[in-house]
Order: structure tokens, then C-alpha cells, then sequence
């Protein structure tokens, strides 16, 4: 089978929402055998954000989602990443979790997989694009085969309704005040990322 991992960070539930659906998009092929993880917290933020209730509810919903592993990496074919964007790039935490995977780059662990990057911003131009373009970096030194979302896939990117999503990965917009959620057409997006990513892992496998 082919093993594809999900892999996010979600302060209020945006990019949980996104994750999700990716999964559930995946997991309906059989020949895909699937996970779903979360970028561990840190505690700086959870201190800096403990009196926010949206931000302690949205923690609250992810609790039984496990925490991802450089296990986790190794084991997986292709990876989706959820990253939202913190002032035009990642945040601290996928960061830092991203920082500890330098023992499966000095061995070649993640070359030749699969990946593809979804993300979400407060704001239609709050960095959506600049996140997923600058999160490529470091998974193309990882040697990591980047998978974005095409136009004929996704006639969402046509589209002239409100929604996020550019043709490197789908996204969502979450508002000013976080009051916004991923639409259905970001949803479908998440969802078509996975099952391509899962593709194209399929793809590389069989030719090892």
C-alpha cells in the first residue's frame, strides 16, 4: 500500500478543518493507507494564548489527534502538510519540528517522496502563496518532490467566488477576527492535493 501522511499545525481549527479533509479524501482509496498528525504546540504559545477561548476550543477538538514523529516521516511515501501562515512564512512550530529532521536529511530518508503544502492566512493576501513557496525550501533539501495543485483538477482557481488556493496548494481564509471557514471549494482542494500527492507517491514507489 501506499502510505501518505497528514501532517499539520492548527492554533484555531483552520488548517485542522483543511487536514481533515485531505485525509478523508485520501482514505477513500483503498490502495492508500493513511494518517493524520499534528505539529506539537509549543509552550510559549500555549502560554500566550491560554485566555483565548477560540484558540483553547480549537485545541480541545484536535486533543485525540496524535502528535507527528520523525517516525512518522520515515514511514510515510508522501507527506501533505498543513502550514498557515505567520507573517508570510511558517509558523515557529512547524519550524522547530521541521529543525529535528536532520538526522533523516544526513541519510537520505526523505528523498524521493512525494509532498505537497496546503496553508491559511487571516487575510486573502495575508501570505497564503509566500508560505507555501518559502515552506518548499527546506523539503526540496530534504529531496522531497513537490506536488501542487493543478488548474484542470481544481476549476476552483477559475473561479470568481471567494475561496483560497493558488496552483502551489490549496488554502483557506480564515477572516480578521478567525470567523471564516474553509469553504466547501477549499475543502475539495485539500482533498485533491492528498489523492495527488498519493498518486504520484504510488507512482515513485513503483519504480524502486
Amino acid at each position: 500500500m501506499t502510505k501518505l501522511l497528514i501532517t499539520y499545525y492548527s492554533s484555531y481549527g483552520h488548517m485542522y478543518q483543511m487536514a481533515k479533509a485531505a485525509r478523508d479524501a485520501a482514505a477513500e482509496n483503498n490502495d492508500y493507507q493513511v494518517k493524520l498528525r499534528k505539529i506539537p504546540e509549543l509552550e510559549a504559545a500555549k502560554k500566550a494564548m491560554s485566555g483565548q477561548d477560540p484558540y483553547l476550543q480549537a485545541q480541545e477538538v484536535q486533543s485525540d489527534v496524535a502528535e507527528v514523529t520523525l517516525a512518522d516521516l520515515e514511514w510515510a511515501d508522501g507527506i501533505v502538510w498543513g502550514i498557515p501562515t505567520r507573517f508570510g512564512n511558517m509558523p515557529a512550530q512547524v519550524k522547530q519540528f521541521i529543525d529535528t529532521a536532520g538526522g533523516l536529511w544526513a541519510e537520505g530518508k526523505l528523498e524521493d517522496k512525494a509532498t505537497g503544502i496546503m496553508s491559511s492566512s487571516n487575510t486573502l493576501h495575508g501570505g497564503q502563496e509566500s508560505t507555501i513557496l518559502s515552506s518548499m525550501i527546506p523539503l526540496i533539501h530534504f529531496g522531497m518532490i513537490f506536488v501542487g495543485s493543478t488548474y484542470g483538477q481544481n476549476p476552483e482557481l477559475s473561479a470568481d467566488d471567494f475561496h483560497g488556493g493558488s496552483p502551489y496548494g490549496p488554502s483557506t481564509v480564515a477572516g480578521s477576527d478567525g470567523s471564516m471557514q474553509p469553504t466547501e471549494g477549499d475543502l475539495k482542494m485539500a482533498g485533491r492535493l492528498a489523492k495527488r500527492v498519493a498518486r504520484v507517491a504510488k507512482g515513485i514507489k513503483s519504480t524502486k
